[in-house]
């Protein structure tokens, strides 16, 4: 990418460029565009305390999306080369286009989409097993907060637990691709809790290896977070140019709708900061440096936190 090129957001403001000490604050320049994720909306059928979305139901805080504002976006992402769709929520499920949307996804790229697996996706499950008969697949990653049924439902209500195994077998079974998104708690052993998952999920009829992706905590909406600031020092120091390759924001943007208007956002974690709105188009979004401010980006440095599953 041209250097002429590139656009700083919100520039005018020192703390976007630059840390509280005055330093050079680290960044991103996006390279590519392999993964385009939508946001689906905050309306959800649970209301977990917990949610990094603060999603629950008729939450209108991120919009729920319509056909006809995912469609300028496939057909601008597939210009720019993208490989892959990917939903998020919410519970997209629950959103009633998302069928609809999905199934113009498929006929280009295969897409991921992240699911509580509860009643939505149960009711509408005739409809999603109609999706392998289009062109690319479709795999799916479920919500299951602990291995432990009690303490799933104690954040996301009672039965839950039971209806997301269920789900998960169930997809499995039709032929579709399956993982399962966990909490990470502070200083677990993340291969011993991964363990402990496989042989729970496989009591359900799943996969002893099926793929798990954990998260650390990510706070809620609007929360500032306590995280050391990320300085072009520390990305140099720590990270080489293979490793600040893989950060979401290199290769991934998150489409979205809020007051009416589609939007494009850094990343999947960062659509509570209006300054990570990076405009109205994938193209002008990918001229924009991604400074690493918002609390969320201390997970990826620190950790290689990714919603992704390239």
């Amino acid at each position: 990418m041209n250097c002429d090129t590139i656009v700083f957001t919100s520039a005018a403001k020192p703390s976007w460029t630059h840390t509280s000490k005055e330093e050079p604050r680290g960044y991103i320049q996006p390279q590519a565009l392999t993964e385009l994720w939508f946001h689906t909306g905050t309306i959800c059928n649970l209301q977990c305390p917990f949610c990094l979305e603060g999603s629950k139901p008729g939450d209108t805080r991120i919009q729920a999306l319509k056909l006809d504002d995912v469609r300028p976006f496939i057909e601008e992402a597939l210009t720019l080369g993208v490989e892959q769709f990917s939903f998020t929520g919410g519970e997209p499920f629950v959103v009633k286009d998302f069928v609809k949307i999905l199934e113009m996804a498929l006929t280009h790229r295969p897409c991921l989409v992240l699911t509580n697996g509860t009643d939505p996706l149960f009711r509408r499950f005739d409809q999603v097993l109609a999706l392998r008969d289009l062109p690319n697949p479709v795999r799916f990653r479920i919500s299951l907060d602990h291995y432990d049924e009690a303490r799933h439902d104690a954040g996301r209500g009672a039965g839950n637990y039971r209806k997301a195994t269920e789900m998960l077998r169930k997809l499995h079974d039709a032929g579709f691709t399956v993982s399962v998104a966990r909490h990470r708690a502070n200083d677990e052993d993340i291969m011993e809790v991964d363990r402990l998952f496989g042989e729970r999920l496989a009591e359900f009829g799943l996969p002893q290896d099926t793929p798990i992706v954990s998260f650390p905590e990510f706070l809620r909406p609007g929360s500032t977070g306590h995280s050391p600031e990320i300085t072009e020092s520390c990305m140099t120091t720590y990270h080489t140019e293979e490793s600040r390759a893989k950060f979401m924001c290199n290769y991934s943007k998150m489409v979205l709708k809020k007051d009416g208007r589609m939007r494009v956002y850094a990343c999947t974690l960062v659509d509570d900061d209006e300054d990570y709105d990076l405009g109205g188009t994938l193209a002008e979004s990918m001229k924009a440096r991604v400074m690493l401010r918002h609390h969320r980006c201390f997970t990826c440095f620190a950790y290689g936190a990714s919603c992704s599953e390239k």
